[in-house]
């Protein structure tokens, strides 16, 4: 073994991958071991440049690099939006409005659901949109969504609601549907269930009549059996007291004055509660007051001989009454008997007697009838 010589500095050993060299003096050792160290690193940080057709290096044609430096990074590719319109059972929904919107103040497009309940928009830039879905009788939906680029956008099944106003059930009844119930109900009104009480009305804005109602209610009174046995009941009084003595007496003489009481009843319920009425447009019914002062009720139904409602809800004279009246006593001068035929003095006298007739039995409904009909259906809602 070769002695080393300490602090001489030729025993140093340097390594940098090269095997340890003697030398003369330290600088010249700096010197070679910065240049063999110094080089690979300087080597290393240089950018590597490749080289064309060198193995391992990468190469870009240059009909690539065009393309890629002419692509702007905010070029992006449309797509499209879709989807479907249900009920909340699943029904499709035809014909239903849609409206896309953007955030962008785009223009507004629209479409509509076909057949299939689909709807489709197509070459849509991206970005948020909004869809409002309008459909008759469905509350308006509104859905929002983003739509990226290229993308073909579905959008999750649309259900409408079922609108509250479709949804009310009208239970009223209409205008004409309502006058009928009330006709009806009318027609089987009967005191004690014999006596005919069709023209009283217990329902304070009852329906006005119809010409044809009018009529019907005329006919039902005077074909009505209790008609025919009132009348006789009346001929049996007159024939007893021999009055209208023309008739003469027995069975020809009560026929005749039959016959002449019983004109008189049908002639005034047809010209005034029929014809006159459906002229003038007036409603030949009383209208039950039922409540109030029995004063007040009491002026009701004698007024209600000369005063009337009209077919458009206003009270107005009673021109169908007073006139029907003087009408059928105008009449009488025909078949009663010569020596009670006074002209006029006859048809005013039978025609006062109507109207105070009128006057008696409107009395009659307004205080006694109705406790002698106490399940009447429409007596609940009178009013004053």
């Amino acid at each position: 073994m070769r002695s080393r010589k300490k602090g001489s500095g030729s025993e140093s050993v340097f390594r940098c991958g090269w095997r340890p060299v003697p030398g003369p003096g330290i600088l010249l050792w700096v010197s070679l071991i910065i240049l063999a160290c110094g080089f690979p690193l300087l080597a290393q940080s240089q950018p590597s440049q490749s080289v064309p057709g060198a193995q391992g290096a990468p190469s870009v044609a240059p009909e690539a690099k065009a393309s890629t430096a002419g692509q702007s990074p905010d070029q992006q590719l449309t797509g499209s939006i879709s989807g479907i319109v249900t009920d909340m059972n699943g029904g499709i929904i035809a014909g239903a409005g849609v409206t896309l919107t953007r955030d962008d103040q785009s223009p507004v497009q629209e479409e509509i659901s076909g057949d299939d309940g689909k709807f489709s928009f197509a070459n849509i830039a991206p970005g948020p949109f909004h869809l409002t879905i309008v459909a008759a009788d469905f509350n308006t939906q509104t859905v929002s969504g983003t739509l990226n680029s290229g993308e073909a956008y579905a959008v999750p099944r649309i259900v409408l609601g079922v609108s509250r106003v479709a949804t009310q059930v009208s239970v009223g009844i209409s205008h004409a549907e309502r006058a009928e119930y009330q006709f009806q109900d009318e027609e089987k009104q009967r005191v004690l269930g014999v006596i005919p009480n069709f023209y009283v009305t217990y329902t304070h804005d009852a329906a006005p009549l119809t010409v044809k109602r009018k009529f019907i209610l005329a006919w039902k009174v005077a074909l009505d059996p209790f008609t025919f046995g009132f009348t006789g009941a009346i001929a049996g009084v007159e024939q007893s007291q021999n009055d209208y003595s023309g008739y003469g007496r027995g069975a020809q003489g009560f026929a005749k004055r039959f016959g002449a009481k019983y004109a008189d009843f049908v002639s005034g319920t047809f010209i005034g509660g029929a014809v006159l009425p459906s002229l003038l447009r007036q409603d030949p019914r009383y209208f039950y007051k039922g409540t109030g002062s029995t004063r007040s009720r009491f002026l009701h139904a004698i007024a209600s001989s000369i005063i009337c409602k009209g077919d458009n809800g206003h009270w107005e004279p009673n021109y169908s009454n007073v006139l029907g009246n003087l009408a059928a006593g105008g009449l009488s001068n025909l078949y009663y008997p010569a020596q009670n035929r006074t002209g006029l003095g006859l048809a005013v006298e039978n025609g006062m007697i109507g109207i105070g007739a009128t006057a008696v039995v409107n009395i009659i409904e307004e205080f006694v009838i109705p406790r002698w009909m106490p399940n009447h259906p429409e007596r609940s809602s009178a009013k004053p």
